[in-house]
């Protein structure tokens, strides 16, 4: 064969179709072939989604150069897949949210998950309780505290933690050209379960502006922007491993987030501490100027009690 494309092997179906006269025989037609799909979860998937997007195609009555814009717009957007650009698409159309409200139930004193983020990365920096994450005039100080405890209250003891977050532009230290990590570090619980750790109020920032995603939003009339958050992961032995975002309460982004991300959970407030003497002994450079100070407790599962949640992940640190 000149192509180069080689025959897969499969034998036709033991039946034949009928040719495609109108709109109703393409849709049976297809049906009728993926009942041929050997695994029941993959049958259903793909029967399903032939049946809604064949009835959506027929609801809408779109055209030839409205499927062929689609095509050309969905090949842009696999073009830029290296800085996320399909999920991005995805999120805008309300699929992470809807997946983690379907696979994710909350429970009581358990913590809510949220996405990771592109901005994730294991280059980060050692920091020591009471430390900072942030380099000296990033931003406005704040102060971060709390607990990591399991659903019982009990402390968790040596979990590794790592946060990171956007400085005072709206820009983590990834998209600096040869950065260091800043605004970025990672710590462990002491015995007691507890953490601290200096930081900055980070910025709201635009997720995305440009390319397919940034077309579609014009299209839809709305805005590209995440709300300020601080991104953190929880990794204990013994524990699911927690990937989670804690959100500013005020934020004019919250509610209409890009994202659709923002959980009631995971939105905090920050009380603001004038207290130079306070400031000066928690080791800000510039205690006349106040800071931030953010208080959450965290609360893990066992990893009995629920493998495979979106968000939770069995860990063996």
């Amino acid at each position: 064969m000149l192509s180069g494309v080689q025959y897969n092997g499969i034998d036709p179906p033991p039946f034949e179709l009928p040719f495609v006269n109108n709109p109703d025989v393409a849709t049976e037609n297809t049906l009728k072939l993926m009942e041929q799909t050997p695994d029941a979860r993959k049958r259903l998937i793909f029967t399903s989604l032939t049946r809604h997007l064949h009835a959506f195609m027929k609801e809408t009555k779109i055209t030839m150069d409205e499927w062929e814009a689609s095509l050309a717009f969905l090949n842009r957007a696999g073009k830029l897949s290296d800085r996320g650009e399909p999920e991005i698409i995805m999120a805008l159309f309300g699929v992470h949210p809807l997946l983690e409200a379907m696979n994710n139930t909350s429970q009581p004193n358990i913590t809510e998950s949220a996405p990771l983020g592109p901005f994730f990365s294991e280059h980060t920096q050692e920091v020591s309780n009471g430390n900072s994450i942030a380099s000296e005039g990033k931003g406005e100080y704040m102060y971060v505290e709390g607990r990591v405890l399991d659903t019982e209250g009990n402390p968790v003891a040596n979990a590794v933690i790592d946060a990171w977050e956007a400085d005072d532009t709206g820009h983590y230290d990834l998209q600096y050209a040869g950065q260091t990590p800043d605004c970025r570090g990672r710590l462990r619980t002491d015995p007691e379960g507890k953490f601290s750790f200096r930081a900055i109020v980070p910025l709201a920032y635009p997720a995305t502006a440009d390319g397919p995603a940034g077309d579609l939003l014009l299209a839809m009339n709305r805005h590209n922007m995440r709300p300020a958050h601080l991104h953190m992961v929880f990794d204990a032995p013994g524990y699911d491993k927690l990937t989670t975002q804690l959100y500013f309460r005020g934020d004019k982004w919250l509610s209409t987030d890009i994202a659709l991300g923002v959980k009631e959970s995971l939105v905090v407030d920050l009380e603001q501490v004038d207290d130079i003497e306070r400031a000066r002994a928690l080791g800000f450079g510039r205690p006349e100027r106040g800071f931030k100070l953010l208080k959450k407790d965290i609360f893990l599962r066992k990893s009995s009690d629920a493998e495979g949640r979106p968000g939770y992940e069995t860990t063996s640190v």
